[in-house]
């Protein structure tokens, strides 16, 4: 049994509200005094809450507990960021809407196999570069719906919720078994509208600029692929839980022997600077913290508001996730799952394996893992990688849209028709 339930008072969470508002509307009011300020922000709203757990509540082991959540999640982010950062893709050729089509599906396949953070820090860098001549919001943003988030709906690798899914006994085939029609119709609707999107684009860019960067479109070269090695020292080190922070360890000094041993020229031809981890650092930081008393909320209060409706799980699951970290989403709301369906008598693991044979069980935890992954991409702090390719893009010079225009422009008319599709087909039907 783990500990008693945390009832915080609701006005709690209003120091997270600020923090959402802040990365919200900080940029827009003042871009300088932001970037100048942020780390400030950040810390100063998280102390709030830090101060209230640990004074008024005496919880120390909740913030304890956040505090390793926070460390596990910053070196898994830091580790992949750095090692990516040593492998230098050049794509030569015209990045026509075929071939960005087809990137961004290879990257959501090989987000199942190096997570949704692994392959958007990998790819990123060489999608930027192969449309710099016509870069616009659209390639960035997709980049985050496709390879980001959605991409990673078929394996426990691909996102934090079904790694957690996995650890509380879901087999470790059982998503792709259940979730691939859902990951095909996403994928496959978000590539279609990201075409059509960028045809125009095409169409607009001068001829003479077509022109005179056409070049064969198979002409690739990479360079630093020792990194892998390490890369994969990360991810084989992602399923170590025992003792604590071995597998942080791990990941440290596999990203310290990747930068040691990246030649200089590899990372001046990725533009690599520790200013993008930076920013993510200090953010998260204070969204893990503020997100506290809204989680405990959650938890204390999911059961009793959820009733073992799939369309419910997927909407409740999917919606918090947009804002919320969405592994402990997850959490919560298998939570309020088994308190519907399972049998208190049975360990944890035990009522998970006895319920994936009970149609109305398995068709809810299926609208909480496809809610929990795809909600992710609705907004910069739904998933860990969204904000670090958006820090990538920026110091980069991509036009990376701010936190208000990428839920209005794109999140709005692009993921949430997708969204009501998906939930249409495949949850509502239960």
């Amino acid at each position: 049994m783990g500990p008693e339930v945390l009832i915080p008072n609701p006005w709690m969470i209003t120091p997270f509200l600020l923090l959402l508002g802040a990365i919200a509307l900080g940029p827009l009011v003042s871009a300088g005094l932001w970037q100048k300020h942020y780390p400030k922000v950040a810390i100063g709203l998280g102390s709030v809450t830090f101060v209230y757990y640990a004074v008024a509540l005496r919880a120390t082991h909740r913030l304890l507990e956040v505090g390793h959540e926070y460390v596990s999640f910053i070196v898994l982010i830091g580790s992949l960021f750095v090692v990516s950062g040593g492998i230098h893709i050049n794509v030569k050729g015209e990045a026509t809407p075929r071939a960005n089509t087809v990137l961004l599906f290879i990257g959501a396949v090989i987000s199942n196999l190096l997570g949704t953070t692994g392959a958007s820090m990998l790819l990123i860098r060489p999608w930027l570069r192969m449309n710099k001549y016509r870069l616009t919001a659209h390639h960035v943003v997709f980049f985050i719906f496709i390879v980001s988030n959605v991409g990673g709906c078929l394996t426990p690798i691909g996102d934090p919720p079904l790694f957690l899914g996995y650890l509380k006994g879901v087999p470790f085939w059982w998503v792709a078994q259940h979730c691939w029609p859902m990951w095909a119709a996403g994928v496959g609707l978000l590539l279609l509208m990201f075409w059509i999107v960028d045809t125009r684009n095409y169409r607009k860019a001068p001829k003479k600029v077509r022109e005179e960067v056409a070049e064969p479109p198979d002409t690739w070269k990479f360079e630093g692929l020792w990194n892998l090695v390490w890369l994969a020292a990360i991810l084989g080190a992602v399923f170590i839980n025992h003792p604590i922070f071995l597998r942080e360890g791990i990941m440290l000094a596999a990203s310290a022997a990747s930068y040691l041993t990246t030649r200089k020229q590899v990372h001046d031809a990725n533009h690599f600077n520790f200013h993008p981890i930076r920013e993510v650092a200090f953010l998260f930081i204070g969204i893990f913290v503020t997100m506290i008393p809204a989680l405990d909320w959650l938890q204390a209060n999911a059961a009793r508001l959820a009733d073992p409706n799939p369309s419910l799980f997927y909407w409740g699951a999917g919606t918090l996730s947009s804002c919320l970290d969405n592994a402990p989403t997850y959490l919560s709301f298998l939570s309020a799952a088994l308190g519907s369906f399972g049998n208190p008598s049975l360990a944890e693991k035990a009522q998970i394996a006895a319920l994936l044979k009970e149609p109305g069980f398995r068709d809810c935890l299926v609208a909480i893992s496809v809610g929990s992954v795809f909600f992710g991409a609705c907004t910069y702090i739904g998933n860990g990688p969204n904000f670090m390719v958006k820090s990538i893009a920026d110091h980069q010079k991509a036009h990376a849209p701010g936190f208000l225009r990428y839920i209005w422009a794109f999140t709005l008319p692009f993921m949430l028709p997708m969204l009501l599709i998906v939930w249409l087909l495949f949850i509502v039907r239960w």
